[in-house]
């Protein structure tokens, strides 16, 4: 029967638009042989030995991993055989090109249109069961394959929806999508289908095709081929073949070997590893043991106790005993990942890491200092996914996609090494386009999550759902914390060993408690736990222990108050701080409003210069354009740091962005109440560094002032003495919350806090499922704010399992993986409840007109080129200037009078944005008035809304 066939028609285009005019369009046959020749490289060099089991496990192949291989190659080679369909008139350059046989079908063909992805889903079951894939056994293995080819631009579809008969053209038509199919089924050696094709296995299946896919329609690449097409196909598959490796390695994904160091060599870090980065060394291995099925694996110590690197030496573990190659490092914020970067960075240079893709992933990170322009710059990747509907924004769009992932802002999922925020991952949980991508990019790797404690029940819903789908792939998980309830840690880890097969009754009859400071292994095929020896934990607790004197001041905002007025008293708390010896001082607000007045009074009492002219004030929050943000961020982590030198006399003023992971030591800390674990992890900034100067000596041989005879940390209690939370800081906190943590400080012994001994029974205290409060009093304050505090709870967790796609276990069609109205993309759901913000740029409108991005009036306005197009400079230059502000300050102003320039509409990022345009009288910027406030942006203090 394979001898009846006919050979493909090269006449079918498979790419045309962005190649050379004067040639012939790409063959069809000869991109499905590129893609498939690719996907079999991926399986070799960039699927980790873990995925690899997994996806062959989910084929009923265990053992057979080259017959999976083969099946992944064959999906790959046919991701696009709906393009032999009325999709080749899409193009009149491709189509004129059309043998006589086929080109006499356009009219009918082209009355109704439809995605050729649809058109690959629909009649690929038809070209399987030519191949031999229609048993009665395998008419659901070729439905799952139909489903992983038509999911190739990362959105699935429905095997039911419809697609009009004409757009397949006839009897001709079907003759040459056999006739492909056959060609790419003989160059892989005629593989056989699979017994099963299990959802998860499938959904690894199809980011690999979608990479494949993406690389080998890159411009370069198809313009160099389509030059010297080979006279004979399986000479062409062989080149395909050979150029494989040649493409990954320049899109940044070729994976390399570290040279693995010795603890303080690889970390910069001088001394020994503290006893909780030993016991991992010396006794994760054997917790761990050979390891099939992966691992979770909590770390909880204080602020400051290096769990950072503990994960690190986890990694080395786990990667070694699963086969993940690299690691995904998450936080909670831009500006954590963007210090934790270049941290990794450093390590990873020490371990002969030069080549090793390192990227840093957030929605600004191509902003980062660490990225160049030439780093950004992006090649074309042809994809074809919207040229049915023409030219538009559309069309624009869906272009961007692939240069996003493999060049631009989301290829760090896709590298080795990947640090970012864990945004970026949860994508992968929401039905959004490529969630199938960000699922084989994290699951090559080990994933580690740190500050586990600083999300919202909406969030942990999403990273347990994560966490879920990576119990199911076997990935060895690290999460780190400092203040994490047992009750929290407890669902993710059950999150996890129900994603693994472990049955839901069976685990809620157990619990999996850690201990503090520590850690504890949970194996995931068996769910035995294993934790830190108690020598070790004992050991940590002593080493890393400290008495943290806590000072709970009563104030008031706002006008009066006397000697309770907030200010009064942060400058009495500063007073000795303004005396010969100095020192230095972290105040944190919690609100920028706050910490841009508190900052202003601080200057005025000790000193008035500004932070831009070396004052020994500074100011960091989140309201500042990028780049000043990251240069502010720089500056007060290198004069808090470990390694010196340190100022004489500093006070930084700040808001919560220094709360997590950011290396800072003060002598003091001064905090506004905030709920009981925010206010232990900005206490953790406070003699952060205190031990290992005392055994390694001070910056500059100058230790602390005298009146800092201990950490202290001196919280602004609004509640304290019936008092109440100032109206300003609106849901800021949960009213229970800071209510509960006002409670609980007054009734501290001593006015000390044990560290690390006495951290989890207070977060318990607080944050725990503690469900007692006082009933006798149903209508009273604190039972509403127990009620509202409960109910949003409840809300946040619904909400995030109604958007979050199903369990891995518990998926059905593929199509559940995208079951919600629409064409929902990455900004149409959000990973943070609450996050309907705006990017806003400050311009100048000068007095002669002119709009500019400088107060000075020297740099104007960019603008794009007609087509849309504008340099990566360029768009840089803009992007870095932008802050993140909400979307109801502006829901008031006229659209037109905050909207881009005409000539931005079209481009992909800088058609989002907002425009804030200031005039210019007298070299000033004068505030500009949208709804019932001003925005105005002050060099000093940031953008100022009042």
């Amino acid at each position: 029967m394979v001898g009846k066939r006919k050979a493909p028609d090269e006449s079918v285009w498979g790419k045309s638009r962005g190649l050379n005019p004067g040639l012939p369009p790409y063959p069809l046959i000869r991109h499905l042989l590129d893609a498939a020749a690719m996907a079999l490289h991926l399986w070799d060099a960039y699927l980790s030995g873990n995925q690899r089991a997994r996806i062959a496990d989910g084929m009923g192949l265990a053992g057979e991993l080259e017959r999976a291989r083969s099946v992944v190659g064959l999906c790959a080679g046919l991701h696009d055989i709906g393009k032999l369909s009325g999709f080749q008139f899409c193009s009149w350059h491709g189509s004129q090109y059309l043998s006589v046989e086929l080109a006499g079908d356009r009219t009918r063909m082209t009355a109704e249109r439809f995605g050729h992805d649809v058109a690959s889903l629909q009649s690929v079951k038809e070209v399987l069961a030519d191949l031999g894939f229609a048993a009665d056994g395998e008419l659901r293995v070729a439905e799952r394959l139909a489903e992983v080819i038509g999911g190739h631009h990362g959105r699935f579809h429905r095997l039911e929806d419809g697609i009009a008969p004409a757009f397949l053209g006839g009897p001709a038509w079907a003759r040459q999508r056999v006739a492909h199919a056959a060609a790419v089924h003989e160059s892989l050696g005629a593989p056989e289908a699979p017994g099963v094709f299990k959802a998860p296995a499938a959904v690894l299946v199809t980011g690999t095709v979608i990479l494949a896919d993406w690389l080998v329609s890159q411009e370069d690449y198809l313009r160099e081929r389509q030059r010297r097409l080979e006279p004979v196909l399986a000479d062409h598959f062989r080149r395909s073949q050979e150029d494989a490796a040649r493409l990954l390695a320049e899109a940044g994904l070729a994976r390399m070997p570290l040279q693995r160091r010795g603890f303080a060599e690889a970390y910069g870090i001088q001394g020994e590893p503290n006893p909780l980065q030993r016991s991992v060394m010396d006794e994760l291995q054997d917790a761990v043991g050979e390891g099939r099925r992966g691992g979770i694996l909590l770390v909880t110590a204080a602020p400051g106790d290096g769990k950072s690197e503990t994960a690190l030496e986890a990694e080395r573990v786990l990667s070694k005993t699963f086969g993940t190659q690299g690691y995904v490092f998450l936080l909670p914020t831009m500006a954590t990942s963007d210090q934790m970067h270049g941290r990794v960075a450093k390590a990873l240079l020490r371990q002969s890491g030069e080549g090793a893709g390192l990227t840093l992933v957030h929605s600004m990170a191509w902003l980062n200092s660490a990225y160049a322009d030439e780093d950004l710059d992006t090649q074309n990747v042809l994809s074809c996914d919207g040229d049915e509907v023409g030219e538009g924004s559309r069309r624009t769009e869906a272009d961007m996609r692939p240069q996003t992932w493999l060049r631009g802002s989301k290829r760090p999922l896709l590298a080795q090494f990947a640090v970012g925020t864990i945004d970026q991952a949860l994508m992968a949980v929401l039905p959004v386009r490529h969630n199938a991508l960000r699922l084989l990019a994290l699951s090559n790797k080990t994933f580690i999550v740190d500050e586990a404690h600083a999300y919202d029940p909406y969030m942990q819903v999403l990273l347990g759902r994560l966490l879920n789908w990576l119990g199911a792939y076997g990935v060895p998980v690290v999460l780190l914390s400092a203040t994490l309830p047992a009750s929290v840690s407890d669902r993710l880890i059950k999150e996890y060993l129900q994603g693994a097969g472990h049955k839901t009754r069976a685990l809620s009859k157990r619990t999996f408690p850690a201990p503090y400071p520590g850690w504890l292994y949970v194996d995931g095929e068996s769910s035995r736990t294993v934790q830190i020896s108690p020598a070790r934990q004992h050991e940590q607790a002593r080493e890393r222990g400290m008495e943290l004197g806590v000072v709970v001041e009563p104030v008031v905002h706002g006008p009066g108050g006397g000697a309770q007025a907030r200010f009064a008293v942060i400058e009495r708390a500063l007073k000795s701080l303004s005396a010969g010896e100095g020192g230095t001082a972290l105040v944190v607000c919690n609100t920028v409003g706050d910490a841009q007045d508190t900052y202003m009074r601080l200057r005025e009492r000790f000193d008035k210069r500004s932070h831009e002219q070396g004052g020994s004030v500074q100011l960091l929050h989140a309201r500042f354009p990028g780049d000043v943000r990251e240069a502010r961020t720089r500056e007060v982590t290198e004069g808090l740091g470990r390694g010196g030198p340190r100022p004489v006399r500093r006070i930084v003023v700040a808001t919560q962005v220094v709360e997590q992971s950011l290396d800072l030591d003060a002598d003091i800390v001064i905090s506004d109440l905030a709920p009981l674990s925010l206010l232990l992890q900005r206490a953790g900034r406070c003699w952060r560094h205190e031990n290992h100067w005392a055994r390694h000596g001070y910056p500059d041989g100058r230790g602390r002032p005298a009146w800092a005879s201990g950490p202290r940390l001196v919280v602004l209690d609004p509640i304290a003495g019936a008092g109440k939370t100032p109206e300003h800081w609106g849901e800021v906190y949960s009213e229970h919350l800071l209510a509960t943590t006002s409670r609980t400080l007054a009734g501290i012994k001593g006015g000390t806090i044990s560290i690390p001994g006495g951290v989890q029974d207070l977060v318990e205290a607080v944050h725990g499922d503690n469900e007692d409060f006082d009933w006798n009093s149903p209508g009273g304050n604190e039972a509403k704010a127990w009620t509202a505090h409960k109910g949003k709870e409840t809300a946040e967790r619904s909400m995030a399992g109604l958007l979050a796609i199903p369990r891995a276990r518990s998926v059905s069609a593929l199509h559940d993986l995208h079951d919600l109205p629409g064409e929902e993309d990455e900004w149409e759901v959000s990973t943070r409840l609450g996050a309907d913000s705006v990017r806003l740029v400050c311009a100048y409108v000068q007095e002669d007109g002119q709009v500019t991005l400088d107060l000075e009036g020297e740099q104007a306005l960019p603008q794009a080129a007609s087509d849309g197009r504008m340099s990566v400079s360029s768009v840089r230059e803009v992007m870095r200037r932008t802050i993140a502000v909400r979307g109801e300050w502006l829901k008031e102003a006229d659209p037109d009078s905050v909207a881009p320039p005409k000539s931005w509409t079209e481009h992909p990022m800088l058609g989002e944005l907002r425009v804030l345009r200031q005039p210019v009288q007298g070299g000033s910027a004068q505030a500009v008035k949208v709804g019932g406030k001003t925005l105005r942006l002050d060099k000093d203090l940031g953008l100022v809304r009042k």
